[in-house]
């Protein structure tokens, strides 16, 4: 299963914990590796979906990504600009 590194679980809860957003708000990963994974804000899961939750961040993730995030860890980083950048790296 998919874990998250505190980096990225503090991101991904500043990024889906605001007012406007529901109590189900997430952050939703879908795609291949191939293609690219698509990483976006989601109000809550869609059908098939398998859902990582690890200190307060919560992640969706489509069926093909689940699979191929099974053994990985997410993290994440504010570059210089602002923007949010992702990454991945094998669990030990």
């Amino acid at each position: 299963m998919l874990t998250l590194t505190e980096n990225a679980s503090t991101i991904v809860k500043q990024l889906t914990h605001v007012p406007e957003a529901p109590e189900t708000a997430g952050l939703r990963i879908s795609g291949a590796a191939e293609e690219g994974f698509a990483v976006t804000a989601a109000g809550q899961p869609e059908a098939g979906d398998s859902v990582v939750e690890q200190d307060g961040a919560v992640v969706y993730l489509d069926a093909t990504a689940a699979q191929q995030l099974d053994a990985m860890v997410l993290d994440a980083g504010v570059d210089d600009t602002g923007a949010v950048q992702f990454g991945l790296t094998a669990q030990a």
